[in-house]
Formats: C-alpha cells, sequence, structure tokens
C-alpha cells in the first residue's frame, strides 16, 4: 500500500527527529521541527475552510517556507499546485482559475505579483513571514493547535499538479498521483541516488520544479538526509556553501554545471563532492568530463519529465556509466521507441533506431488536468508519448537525440542540435552553445550556432568562420551550421533550460 506523500516527512520526523532537515542562510530546521511546523501550517489552512481535496497553490522562494507549506497542505490531504515564482499576475491568474485552487499561497517576492492574480480570479490570499502584507498571514503569533497527523490519502489521489512551462503552447497541469510521486522518491533514493542519512545535498534548483521538489528535497526527507537550500542559484555561493557544509551530493541542470567550471575557472575552489547529477536537458559530454575531473567524483546523467515525476532513467551507481547516454530505465519503469510519425497508436522500433521515446510505469502521471484531448495525444495504448527522440542500444541504454521540436529539417535531412552542440563545446573558443533552425527558402531550414564565447576570444568574423570550418571537418556536409551568432548569455527559462524559440524568434 503506497503511503500519503505527506508521510515523507512525517515517517522521518518520527525517526530521526533531531537531525537537521533544512539548512538555510545559517539556520537549521531539524525534521522534528519542520514537521510540527507543516502541521501547524495545515491546522491555519484547515481553521480558514482547506480540506481533503482542494487546490492548494503555492508561489514560494526557496526558503523552509516552502516544505513546511507544501508538507503542511499535504497533511489536509489537498492537492499542492506549486508554480515558477517568476510568474507574472496573468500567469498567475491563468494557474489559479485553471487548477480551481482554493488558496494561494505566497511569500516575499511573489506577494506583489500574486495578490493582484488572487485578487483577480478572488481566491483566497495567505502569506508567510510578512509583516503588514495583504491576505492572511499563515504566521500569526497565536496559531492554530498543529493536526496530530496526516490525512489518509488513496495512492490514487492526486497529490501534485505541475504545469508545463507552456513553451509550445497554454501550460497544461500534470496531475501527480501519491503513488506516482512517492514511488518515484522510494525508488530512486535506491538508486540513481544513492543517498544515504549522512548525505548533505546542496539544492539551488527552484522547489517549485519537480527535479528540485521530487529528487532532491522528497529524496533527502524520505531517507533523513540534509539539505542546504539556497534562494537561487548563483556559481561561486553554489561553491562556497559545498565547502562551509561539506556537501556529498549536488544535482544541476547543464547551465549549472557550466557556470560552476567557470567561475573555478575564474579562481573559486572546487569542493571535491561524492556524486553529482545532471538533468533538465543533455549534458554535453566534454562538460561531463571536465565535471568529473574538477569536482572529483563521478557525474550521473538521467532523463525525466515533469509528466513522468519525474524520474524515467539514469545512469547508475554500480553500472557502467555511459557517458552521452542517460543510462538504464530505474526501477518499475519501461522505455520504448516508437515510430514519431503515428499519432494514435504506438508501433516500437528496434534497438538501433531513432524514434520517440515513449514511458509506463508507477511514473507517469493520471492526465492532464481538464484536457482529455491532449490527454489522449499523449497517452496512447498504455504508453506516454514524451516527444522527445531517442535510440534504445542493445544492452538497454537511453540515448537522447533531441526534442522533436527542436529537429532541424535542412534540405529534406533532419539535423539533431545536440550533436552539433557536442562537436561545437569541443572548440577552445565556445563556452556555452545552442543550435538552432532558421527560417529558408530554397531549404526550408538554415543550421545556426549561437556561441557564447570565452573571456579571452573576441567576437570576430574569423572566430565566426573557424567555427564553421570547425564543425565542417567533423560532421557530414549537411549538418554543419552555415551561421554563427555570439552572444553574452543564452536565454534560459525557470529550471535552467535553454529557450530556443526564443533564439529563433531573435536571430529569423
Amino acid at each position: 500500500m503506497t503511503r500519503p506523500l505527506a508521510a515523507v516527512l512525517a515517517d522521518t520526523a518520527a525517526r530521526r527527529p533531531d537531525t537537521p532537515a533544512v539548512i538555510f542562510e545559517s539556520t537549521t530546521v531539524t525534521y522534528r521541527q519542520l514537521w510540527e511546523r507543516a502541521r501547524g501550517c495545515a491546522a491555519e489552512l484547515r481553521r480558514h475552510g482547506i480540506g481533503p481535496g482542494d487546490r492548494v497553490a503555492l508561489l514560494l522562494p526557496n526558503t523552509p517556507w516552502f516544505p513546511v507549506v507544501y508538507y503542511g497542505a499535504l497533511a489536509l490531504g489537498a492537492t499542492v499546485v506549486p508554480m515558477n515564482m517568476q510568474l507574472r499576475s496573468g500567469e498567475i491568474e491563468f494557474v489559479l482559475a485553471d487548477s480551481g485552487a482554493r488558496a494561494l499561497i505566497c511569500a516575499g517576492p511573489t506577494v506583489e505579483e500574486g495578490a493582484k492574480a488572487a485578487a483577480s480570479v478572488n481566491v483566497p490570499l495567505f502569506t508567510t513571514g510578512i509583516e503588514n502584507s495583504p491576505g492572511t498571514r499563515l504566521d500569526p503569533h497565536e496559531p492554530a493547535p498543529p493536526v496530530p497527523g496526516h490525512f489518509p490519502n488513496s495512492p490514487h489521489d492526486t497529490a501534485a499538479i505541475l504545469y508545463t512551462s507552456g513553451t509550445t503552447g497554454r501550460p497544461k497541469g500534470a496531475m501527480l498521483t501519491h503513488r506516482n510521486v512517492i514511488t518515484n522518491i522510494e525508488v530512486t533514493a535506491v538508486s540513481p541516488f544513492a543517498v544515504r542519512p549522512d548525505d548533505v545535498l546542496l539544492c539551488s534548483l527552484p522547489l517549485s520544479h519537480t527535479f528540485g521538489q521530487t529528487c532532491v528535497m522528497g529524496v533527502a526527507f524520505h531517507v533523513g538526509a540534509t539539505v542546504v537550500l539556497m534562494p537561487g542559484f548563483t556559481a561561486g555561493t553554489t561553491l562556497d556553501l559545498m565547502a562551509e557544509y561539506g556537501c556529498t551530493v549536488f544535482m544541476g541542470v547543464p547551465t549549472m554545471y557550466h557556470a560552476l567550471l567557470e567561475a573555478v575557472a575564474n579562481g573559486t575552489p572546487a569542493h571535491r563532492l561524492h556524486r553529482a547529477y545532471s538533468g533538465g536537458s543533455a549534458l554535453a559530454v566534454p562538460v561531463l568530463e571536465r565535471v568529473q575531473e574538477v569536482f572529483g567524483c563521478q557525474v550521473y546523467e538521467g532523463y525525466g519529465l515533469t509528466e513522468t515525476s519525474p524520474c524515467v532513467a539514469y545512469n547508475h551507481p554500480g553500472s557502467v556509466t555511459r557517458p552521452g547516454t542517460v543510462g538504464t530505465p530505474i526501477a518499475g519503469v519501461e522505455v520504448g521507441i516508437a515510430r514519431a510519425g503515428l499519432e494514435n497508436s504506438i508501433e516500437l522500433l528496434p534497438a538501433g533506431d531513432v524514434g520517440e521515446i515513449v514511458v509506463r510505469g508507477h511514473n507517469v502521471m493520471s492526465g492532464y488536468l481538464g484536457l482529455p484531448a491532449e490527454t489522449a495525444a499523449v497517452l496512447v495504448d498504455g504508453w506516454f508519448r514524451s516527444g522527445d527522440l531517442g535510440v534504445l542500444e542493445t544492452d538497454g541504454y537511453l540515448r537522447l537525440v533531441d526534442r522533436k521540436k527542436d529537429v532541424i529539417l535542412r534540405g529534406g535531412y533532419n539535423v539533431y542540435p545536440r550533436e552539433i552542440e557536442e562537436v561545437l563545446l569541443r572548440h577552445p573558443a565556445v563556452a556555452q552553445t545552442a543550435v538552432i533552425g532558421l527560417p529558408h527558402t530554397r531549404l526550408g531550414e538554415e543550421v545556426c550556432a549561437v556561441v557564447v564565447p570565452r573571456p579571452d576570444f573576441p567576437e570576430t568574423p574569423a572566430l565566426a568562420t573557424d567555427l564553421i570550418t570547425w564543425t565542417r571537418d567533423r560532421l557530414a556536409a549537411y549538418k554543419h551550421p552555415r551561421r554563427v551568432e555570439f552572444t553574452n548569455s543564452l536565454t534560459t527559462g525557470p529550471t535552467g533550460k535553454v529557450l530556443k524559440r526564443l533564439l529563433v524568434e531573435r536571430y529569423s
């Protein structure tokens, strides 16, 4: 029988009450304190009419208030709807209305936009840690007595609704059940994350996103490890905190690893880690190799999606780690490669063929909230269609090729940006790059490389020519970029993914 998600914190608080759960800005919160505060938050929400099945929206930064409110709402049997704190009022309004939220909980920098949105759609506003704020404070001087425990949710009840980023249209609310999330936590805590109670995990990922929320917070709390929580990622502070608290595990997205390497190259000392994990998008092999050298640890790359709670596959400790792949499926999850052109059925392809990655298992969401047609389009024949292209090797290792929507169609040939990016990142002048397809009257699309050069390489036509020659000498003629654009930084979304659609708009 699957436990309710709130039990992740409740059970560890009973087992390891005095262990530090969260360290934030030199303040330590133990598991006993965290669960007591979560139960107090639950009591306050219940006093204002929130109960089992209600949707509670969270617009909270990375502070200890996030787990307090997250597990407090879950303890009531409510469904949490975490939102990215960078959203503006119109975007917040959409999520509140679409989810049917009964409450919005804000803190600090999110109150101004959150208050406007809540008032617009008539959703009660609650705030934490702010004097004289709009709405109702969740931390009054005379709180209600904490609830005694947590609601006995069914495994099939919806624990969380996580909204996709909306890069391909309106955001969609992926409904994740208690079984989805807690099984993902319990399985990945063993492998690939292999977290032990004495581990110290540094979390600079946003807790509003599934990577930070489930893989860092959820896994650490399940095991009883300690999370050093950062308000947001900056490379220098990350390296300092790693050293100060003796962090053993870091999880991040590729843009974070790029920034950490740059900071070390500029003189900030690198702390030796036990393990590092990458997800969110493909980590180029040259970058992975450099991280392993600088931080003295194995880097395990994996693959997951919001709709899969999130982990699908990973390189696992104790198994052969194969750079350039995202490893093998986690326990209880099956991965296939399906013919990409078929919309209403799944036709699995043999090992070695490129196709759409499809997933089935305990991790697949129950559907998109209020969107039966969109749900039916991605849940086909018992499989979840990821929209990503990949290859399954004969021994079961999964290799990402690209997003279906990012594939460049040049003169009738499929060009996969990741392959070109891997080649460019081996050039000494290239710090970061994103390869995109730009409209072309004759070819349909032309290949363009957007490059962030290293500081000691000037942005000159000669460098652009050199990069084109570099790729031409290493790739088939139809693949290499004919155009190079230089930029100071690549525009990324809240989780660090490069927003290629914005680059296409800029350079078209």
